[in-house]
């Protein structure tokens, strides 16, 4: 059996722990975040001594008290391995410990978990009175009185035919060319990321994320413990020098990426820089998934890789989640055909089958003919959504880094030298929800940038508190 050996680093000196003590925390701490499996050989003795500039009694003794625990076994003539089972998953343990307030897992909780009366300009959802509740209610009610099985029984491997057939037709109309049997319902647009992730991934595999990103791509990429690196994100889309490098420098295996409207600049993919990207894909090894998350909002319909690339390296994945419903759960994989059949496979493994009656549901409000008179609505208050958001925070001082042109997310630059974290904690004191830059920032280059929903940003009682959070900001400066 292949035995990995590790390098273990200790970067500062703890005052308050010996030298034993910290070797042995260090090697505890990386078989809990699964640096250290069970099988790998630890360094010896006199390396790691060197390495860390410790006495080799140190290192010895360190390593017997870990035998005794029973975490670490000798073995004679070939040196020391990791005996400990294997730690269960905990994400919080996965990569370097974050502030709370710019960890994606906390903040989603922060919005999934806030009080009533807690304001929430950095989640990513709408408020509830955007949606259109009558039209999930009627098309909840024709759900359940459909003599069939959709509310007792599996849904097939694929899904609902009526509405993976319109989703192939609404993908046609975006230039994508896919037929119903190139399209895979999912409980959402995360588990159709997350089994692209499953079919495509092993551990220690590279993805390429935009810089910034979804910060829930974050999130999502430690459950499959891969390395991970950002490209920085322009006003026209992905940073291609940066790219090339990276292709060049870590032969990377996936890319993920918003289409049509980027989450959280608002930016959007130029044509050029589609067409340039696709040509760098095309060199490499590299299968994109695009997300089509926002795609309703568009006023004007940006370029689709999936229909620049015929499908033939991208993944185009999506849900309604915030048109429709965010309770309603159900998403879609569109791929080409043999890898739509792979996919299938592994959905059955994980999940069975998914949800049958949110696809009729969601299958019903989408062809009632209400939909498009929502949307037109919809983009309609966006739009003055948008204008007057931007208003209220140049007002105080809070700058856009480009002006969207469609969508629900408005990302802002603070004032020199102002960090967004501390912004964010001082407002969350106050029941303001906020989403700091360096939740979606790989490279931890955002400190300065906050992303707001427009839709949740429509209360004077942000801009007051904001406001403050800038006011005492500066005094602490002057101090």
């Amino acid at each position: 059996m292949y035995k990995q050996t590790v390098q273990l680093e200790i970067n500062s000196v703890n005052q308050t722990k010996t030298k034993i003590e910290l070797v042995i925390s260090q090697i505890e701490q990386q078989i809990k975040n699964r640096s250290l499996t069970p099988g790998t050989r630890l360094p010896s003795v006199r390396k790691l001594a060197k390495d860390l500039g410790f006495s080799v009694s140190t290192i010895v003794e360190a390593y017997e008290r870990l035998i005794a625990l029973g975490k670490i076994e000798s073995r004679s003539g070939s040196g020391f391995y990791v005996v400990a089972p294997l730690a269960p998953l905990a994400l919080s343990e996965l990569g370097p410990k974050l502030d709370r307030s710019i960890d994606p897992l906390w903040i989603s909780r922060q919005s999934l978990e806030a009080e009533p009366n807690a304001f929430k300009p950095g989640c990513g959802w709408l408020p509830n009175d955007w949606m259109p509740l009558e039209s999930i209610r009627k098309a909840l009610r024709s759900a359940t009185r459909r003599e069939d099985d959709s509310l007792l029984g599996y849904s097939s491997p694929l899904g609902l035919s009526a509405l993976r057939d319109l989703l192939a037709r609404r993908a046609q109309s975006k230039g994508i060319e896919a037929n119903l049997n190139q399209v895979l319902l999912t409980d959402s647009g995360t588990q159709a990321i997350d089994l692209v992730c499953r079919f495509l991934l092993k551990p220690d595999d590279v993805v390429l994320i935009d810089d910034p990103c979804y910060f829930n791509f974050h999130a999502l990429l430690k459950v499959h413990q891969v390395k991970v690196v950002g490209i920085p994100y322009t006003p026209n889309g992905p940073d291609l020098e940066a790219f090339k490098e990276a292709i060049e420098s870590y032969n990377p295996r996936l890319y993920i990426t918003n289409s049509g409207i980027h989450n959280p600049t608002g930016a959007t993919l130029s044509l050029s820089t589609a067409h340039q990207l696709l040509k760098l894909i095309d060199q490499s090894n590299l299968i994109v998934i695009e997300d089509d998350i926002f795609s309703d909002f568009e006023y004007t319909p940006a370029p689709r890789l999936a229909a620049l690339d015929n499908l033939s390296r991208v993944i185009f994945i999506g849900s309604f989640s915030k048109t429709l419903s965010a309770s309603i759960r159900c998403g879609y994989i569109i791929a080409k055909p043999e890898w739509i059949d792979q996919i299938a496979d592994l959905k059955i493994a994980t999940s069975f089958s998914h949800n049958g009656l949110s696809a009729k549901i969601l299958h019903t409000a989408l062809t009632d003919g209400s939909y498009r008179k929502h949307l037109d609505l919809l983009k309609v208050r966006l739009a003055q959504a948008m204008q007057e958001t931007i208003a209220k925070l140049k007002s105080i001082g809070i700058e856009p880094w480009i002006e969207p042109k469609a969508g629900i997310f408005v990302w802002c630059r603070l004032p020199e030298g102002v960090d967004a974290a501390k912004i964010a904690r001082f407002c969350l004191n106050r029941q303001v929800i906020l989403a700091p830059g360096n939740a979606f920032s790989q490279a931890q280059s955002a400190g300065q940038f906050i992303r707001f929903n427009i839709t949740q940003s429509n209360h004077d009682y942000i801009y007051k508190t904001l406001a403050e959070a800038l006011l005492q900001e500066s005094l602490e400066k002057q101090v």
